[in-house]
C-alpha cells in the first residue's frame, strides 16, 4: 500500500510493451512469421485527464497514437487492434471488469482506430492484470503469426490484481515474452518496482515518450538477426555442427534450438531473433559453454563470441572388440563429472582441455589426464581382448581376481551355479577362485591360475 500511494502521487505514465506468441520466438529464415500483429491497450481510467506538458496525458496518448496508427498504415505483414480499459464506467463504480476490445484485427482497419481513439474518454479504475488476461485472447490462433501488446497506462493497479503475476505466469507458460516498461516522469524507485515485469525505460516529455513509441516499434516489427561466432583458441569462429539453446533470461524457458551452421563462405549462418528477450546461450559441446545475459538490439544484425575450442578424442581396440558394446566415462580431469560416455571406434569433440577416461571393459582400464589439443585427434587404443571358455561339470561359485600392486583385485564373478560361461577378458594373468556347488566345506575352495591372450580363446575346466 505505500508503494501505490507513493506511485500514484507521482502522476505515472508508462508503456509496458508485451509480446504474446504461440510460436517459438527464434526462427530460422526458412520459418519467418506470416505477420506481426499489435494490440494497443489504452488506459482510459479517470486520472488520464492528469497535466502532461500543455494537454491531458489521454489527448498525448491519443494524438501519439492516431500519429503511430497513421505511421503503419502501409507495412506489410502487419494488423493492428486496441482494446480500452476504464472508459466504460466512473471511477466511484471501481468497475474491475471494465475492458473491451473496440477494435479487433483486420485489414484496413486505421481510420476505424482513429474514429475510436477521438470517442474515448477517461471515466474508471485502472485495471492492468485483468485486461493483460483479457488480451490475451484477442489475438486470432495462428501458430505462424509474432503477436505484440502495446500498454498505454498512467498508474498502478486499482482492483487487487498483480500485474507482475500475470506477466510471470504468461512467461513461464511460452505466452509472452519479457516486457518492455516505459515510464513518463517517473522515479528510479518507481522503475525498480517494475523490474518484475520486464525492461524500464524512462521519458518525460511529450516528445520523449513519441521516440520511445517508436522504438518500441521499431522493436516489434524490424527484422533483427544474430550470428554466434564459436571461437578456437586463436579467436578465429570456426567451431561449429552443434547444437545451441536459447533460454529467456527472466524465466529460464526455452525459446528455441539450432545446430551451428557455416555457410559456404565459412561464416556463421543468421538467426532470426527476437529482440525482446535477454537470453542465456547454451551451446551443447562435451562439456556445454555458456553465455548469460545477451542482449539483442533490434532491427540490426548482431553477433556474438562464445569461446568453444575443441578437439577430438578418438577411442579404438587394436583389433576385434569382442565387447557387446564398449564403452568409456569421461570426466573432467581431477573431478567426479561426468562429460560424456563414448563408445569406443568412434569420436567425439571435446572442449580442450585434460580429462581423466573410464574404460568399461574388464577389467576395467583406467587413464588420466589425457589431454584434448585444438583441432587435434587424440587417440586412446587398447589391446584386443581375449575369452576366458569356462567349463565345470559340477556349477562353481567363485570370482575371477588378478594381482594389481601387491593385492588381489576383484574383477568378475562367476554365474552363480554356472557350468560354463564364456567370459570377455583383457590379457593379462588372473585367479579363478570357487568352488563347487554341492561341496559347502570351506576346505572345497580352488584356486586356478590362467593367462588370457589377445584374440586367443583359453579354455578352463574345472571341478
Amino acid at each position: 500500500m505505500k508503494h501505490r500511494a507513493l506511485f500514484k502521487s507521482k502522476f505515472i505514465f508508462c508503456i509496458i510493451l508485451l509480446v504474446f506468441t504461440s510460436m517459438p520466438f527464434a526462427n530460422v529464415n526458412a520459418q519467418q512469421p506470416n505477420k506481426t500483429r499489435i494490440l494497443f491497450l489504452l488506459d482510459a481510467s479517470g486520472s488520464m485527464y492528469a497535466e502532461m506538458g500543455r494537454d491531458t496525458r489521454m489527448d498525448v496518448a491519443k494524438r501519439l497514437l492516431s500519429k503511430m496508427v497513421d505511421s503503419l498504415r502501409n507495412t506489410p505483414n502487419l494488423e493492428i487492434a486496441l482494446r480500452v480499459y476504464g472508459h466504460q464506467t466512473t471511477k466511484d463504480k471501481q468497475n474491475c471488469r471494465d475492458t473491451k476490445l473496440e477494435i479487433p484485427f483486420g485489414k484496413n482497419n486505421h481510420d476505424a482506430m482513429k474514429v475510436k481513439l477521438r470517442e474515448i474518454r477517461p471515466l474508471g479504475t485502472t485495471l492492468i492484470a485483468y485486461s493483460l488476461q483479457e488480451a490475451a485472447f484477442d489475438f486470432p490462433q495462428d501458430n505462424r503469426s509474432r503477436n505484440v501488446i502495446i500498454l498505454i497506462t498512467d498508474g498502478l493497479e486499482e482492483c487487487n490484481g498483480d500485474p507482475c503475476a500475470v506477466s510471470e505466469a504468461l512467461q513461464r507458460r511460452g505466452v509472452i515474452l519479457r516486457p518492455f516498461i516505459i515510464g513518463v516522469g517517473l522515479d528510479k524507485e518507481f522503475g525498480r518496482q517494475f523490474e518484475c515485469i520486464g525492461r524500464f525505460f524512462d521519458a518525460t516529455t511529450e516528445e520523449g515518450f513519441d521516440d520511445v513509441l517508436k522504438v518500441v516499434i521499431s522493436q516489434a516489427i524490424n527484422n533483427t538477426t544474430l550470428q554466434v561466432n564459436l571461437l578456437d583458441q586463436s579467436g578465429r569462429a570456426i567451431e561449429t555442427d552443434v547444437n545451441m539453446t536459447f533460454y529467456d533470461n527472466h524465466t529460464g524457458r526455452v525459446t528455441d534450438n539450432f545446430i551451428h551452421t557455416l555457410n559456404n563462405n565459412g561464416v556463421p549462418d543468421t538467426i532470426n531473433l527476437d529482440p525482446v528477450n535477454r537470453y542465456n546461450i547454451v551451446v551443447h559441446t562435451l562439456p556445454p559453454v555458456k553465455k548469460e545475459g545477451v542482449e539483442i538490439i533490434a532491427g540490426r544484425h548482431n553477433i556474438v563470441a562464445i569461446s568453444a575450442p575443441q578437439g577430438g578424442l578418438k577411442l579404438r581396440v587394436n583389433g576385434v572388440t569382442n565387447y557387446n558394446r564398449l564403452q568409456c566415462i569421461v570426466k573432467k580431469a581431477g573431478t567426479h563429472e561426468v562429460v560424456n560416455v563414448q563408445d569406443f571406434n568412434t569420436m567425439d569433440k571435446y572442449i580442450v582441455g585434460n580429462y581423466d577416461i573410464e574404460i568399461l571393459s574388464t577389467p576395467r582400464i583406467y587413464e588420466y589426464d589425457i589431454k584434448i589439443k585444438q583441432t587435434d585427434v587424440t587417440v586412446l587404443e587398447i589391446d584386443q581382448p581375449g575369452k576366458l571358455n569356462f567349463y565345470s561339470r559340477l556349477g562353481v561359485t567363485g570370482a575371477i581376481y588378478r594381482m594389481k600392486n601387491n593385492k588381489l583385485e576383484w574383477v568378475i564373478n562367476i554365474n552363480n551355479g554356472s557350468s560354463s560361461q564364456i567370459i570377455v577378458l583383457q590379457p593379462g594373468m588372473y585367479k579363478l577362485i570357487c568352488r563347487a556347488n554341492i561341496d559347502k566345506r570351506i576346505i572345497a575352495t580352488k584356486r586356478v591360475d590362467f593367462e588370457i591372450k589377445s584374440g586367443q580363446v583359453t579354455p578352463l575346466n574345472v571341478l
